[in-house]
Formats: structure tokens, C-alpha cells, sequence
């Protein structure tokens, strides 16, 4: 008689004696929406939100992308699932050639940009870990936003040659062509202080 299924539970993370992949996360732990857990080389790297200017950013930038991509029939979400061969990675800002409604992940092969907002407490993830995985699995489009004195500050990166290189935006207003047209103020992205 075969063992009953053990409900996905984060006590795992303390007992599992093999490697992590994409595929045993998202089959051994529950499904949340805090903390991001993430796969990066075998370790399941657990992170909280950050603060309130990274999720404003998030949101405000998130909406405004989404419909210019769907004029050109791509899709924009925010932290879902992306798996790239045994690497789970959340990132902040997902635009797919396809839509994902209904699924729990979606293959790094189907995005066309990821988009990550640079947060103190995981730096070198944002600028380094999560951007060579994207450009390792061939990821053609890679944004990066980062924070000055609580402005946003856009960049966008084309891929070439294997890694990802800063393509010019001009001006105080982001603007890019390329996967899709669109156009903001940073300063529209995040609210007054408190």
C-alpha cells in the first residue's frame, strides 16, 4: 500500500538531504505569497517582500506595461513562477509570448522580458544571480530598476553575445522600442513618503 501524500510544508526546507530543483519546489512546498522562494543552483533561496517602494514600483509598473504589450500580444505579470531547467526564479516583472492563466509556473523559454526591482536586502541576486540565469537560458530582454534617492531609475538590457548590455533610453522619461513600445516618468512610479 502506497504512503498517503504529505501536504507541501516548508519543514522540509531543514530535511531534505538532495538537492533542490524547480520541479521538487513547487511539488514539496505550499504555495504562498510570502516570503519568494526561489531555486538558484540546488538551494531554495527564501526571501521577505521588500519595502514599499519596491511594491509600488511593482504594481504601478506592471500595469502600466501591460497594456502596450498586449497591443503586440504579449503578456505582463508580476512575480509568477518561471522555471529554467532545475532553477525556479520569481521575478518582479514577467512579460511571456503566451498567457499563463491556469498554470502554477511557466517555462523561461515563453518570456520575452523579466524584470527585476533592485532591493537592498537581495543585491547581488537582483544584479547578478537572477540576470546570468536569464541570459543563460537566452532570455532576449532583461529590465532592470533600481532606486536614487527613492527615484526609480530604468534600465533596459538587450541580450547579446550571451550577456545583456544597456540599451540607451535618453531623457528623464524611460522609453524603449523594443519588445514593445512604452514610455514613463519614473517619478510616476512610486508615491509621497510617509
Amino acid at each position: 500500500m502506497a504512503a498517503p501524500a504529505r501536504e507541501p510544508s516548508f519543514e522540509l526546507l531543514g530535511t531534505r538531504a538532495q538537492p533542490w530543483t524547480a520541479q521538487s519546489a513547487l511539488d514539496l512546498l505550499p504555495e504562498t505569497s510570502w516570503p519568494r522562494v526561489e531555486v538558484i543552483g540546488g538551494s531554495v533561496v527564501v526571501t521577505p517582500h521588500a519595502g514599499v517602494d519596491h511594491q509600488e514600483v511593482e504594481l504601478e509598473l506592471g500595469y502600466r506595461m501591460k497594456a502596450a504589450a498586449r497591443s503586440v500580444g504579449l503578456w505582463v505579470y508580476s512575480e509568477i513562477n518561471i522555471v529554467s531547467g532545475d532553477d525556479l526564479f520569481i521575478p518582479d516583472i514577467v512579460v511571456l509570448r503566451r498567457p499563463g492563466g491556469g498554470r502554477k509556473s511557466m517555462p523561461i523559454s515563453d518570456a520575452v522580458l523579466l524584470g527585476e526591482i533592485v532591493s537592498r536586502g537581495s543585491r547581488r541576486k537582483d544584479l547578478v544571480d537572477r540576470p546570468r540565469g536569464y541570459a543563460e537560458a537566452g532570455v532576449p530582454w532583461y529590465l532592470r530598476v533600481d532606486f536614487v534617492d527613492r527615484r526609480p531609475v530604468l534600465v533596459l538590457h538587450r541580450l547579446v553575445d550571451g550577456s545583456y548590455q544597456p540599451v540607451p533610453s535618453g531623457g528623464s522619461i524611460f522609453t524603449m522600442t523594443e519588445p514593445f513600445a512604452f514610455s514613463v516618468d519614473p517619478a510616476d512610479l512610486v508615491g509621497p513618503e510617509a
